[in-house]
């Protein structure tokens, strides 16, 4: 189950709202949408989260480059919404790095009678280090809000868009959209 909602800074303080990401097939997508949430170029933050897997933050400061923080890249690349956050560039990857995919590799060990030492695995390996079971993106992300790198890399994907909320002070807002 999946829960994506923008977080919105106003002179009042924060506002949520609960967001479709159907319509949302990239990074630029995503960053459009959270600036249309604040006319006036304030600080939006995009929470995203699947259930007990992974969280995402996504900071909109009016036109800056969107940055990003995800809790376990591994895991957010298995779900249509992680890949949007999961940029070659916060993967550390050049843009168009043909990292072969696993699902289109046969690696049952019998091709062209190479064993399984031979040169395939080391393509396999790659792939699979390609996005790592940890965190990936800007950890100081929230520090101005509230919330430092340690208590960020801290945080469970069960719990931890209402921590972060609750340190922002906007847990009821959120609660109103989730």
């Amino acid at each position: 189950m999946y829960f994506a909602a923008l977080l919105a800074r106003t002179e009042d303080g924060w506002e949520a709202s609960d967001t479709e990401l159907d319509d949302v097939e990239t990074l630029s997508d995503l960053a459009e949408l959270a600036r249309e949430a604040s006319p006036e170029d304030d600080t939006v933050l995009v929470l995203i989260e699947q259930e007990d897997a992974w969280f995402g933050v996504v900071r909109i400061d009016g036109e800056d480059d969107p940055r990003i923080y995800v809790s376990d890249a591994a895991a957010a690349a298995r779900s249509s919404y992680g890949e949007i956050l999961l940029t070659d560039e916060l993967l550390g990857r050049e843009p168009g790095d043909d990292i072969p995919d696993l699902d289109s590799l046969d690696l049952d060990g019998t091709e062209d009678g190479e064993s399984e030492s031979d040169g395939d695995e080391d393509d396999s390996s790659a792939a699979a280090d390609a996005v790592p079971h940890s965190p990936v993106g800007d950890t100081e992300i929230l520090d101005d809000l509230g919330v430092s790198e340690k208590e960020l890399r801290a945080l469970d994907a069960d719990d931890a868009l209402g921590t972060i909320a609750e340190a922002l002070g906007a847990s009821e807002v959120l609660e109103t959209v989730r």
